[in-house]
């Protein structure tokens, strides 16, 4: 089985999604104009995506007040210092800036609504990329 989205309910997801396209490079796959305003955004490599969308059903988590570690997103960076700073100046907020000893470069952030976001480096990176992800073989 393959992830195709994870799901969460935010304050706004229509700000939300403008800002994660303008500043992450994300792209709508499909969104709904009117309430609940659910919006699919997919990375780059067409094969992740996360839904947004605000659901009065239930609550919108305090994602200002959540440690990062209960949820966030994370995104491969090949500059997390020049990412990070891009994106604070477009109103994300430090959380924390962290050298490993394996070489990785990990920073968390807070989008402008209080969502953590991580940009990773990694040492050693832990996901294929882009060209080398094999493709599945077509049906007939």
């Amino acid at each position: 089985m393959k992830l195709e989205h994870f799901a969460l309910n935010v304050e706004d997801p229509i700000a939300m999604a403008k800002w994660y396209v303008a500043h992450l490079g994300l792209r709508v796959v499909k969104q709904q104009k009117e309430a609940p305003y659910m919006t699919f955004l997919a990375d780059d490599s067409g094969r992740v995506m996360i839904e947004i969308y605000r659901n009065p059903a239930d609550e919108v988590p305090p994602y200002r007040t959540m440690n990062p570690l209960l949820v966030h997103l994370a995104f491969v960076s090949e500059n997390p210092a020049q990412d990070k700073e891009r994106l604070m100046k477009a109103g994300a907020s430090l959380e924390s800036d962290q050298q490993l000893e394996d070489g990785s470069h990990l920073v968390m952030l807070r989008d402008p609504w209080g969502l953590s976001m991580q940009l990773c480096k990694r040492g050693t990176p832990m996901l294929a990329a882009r060209e080398e992800v094999k493709q599945e073989p077509s049906v007939h």
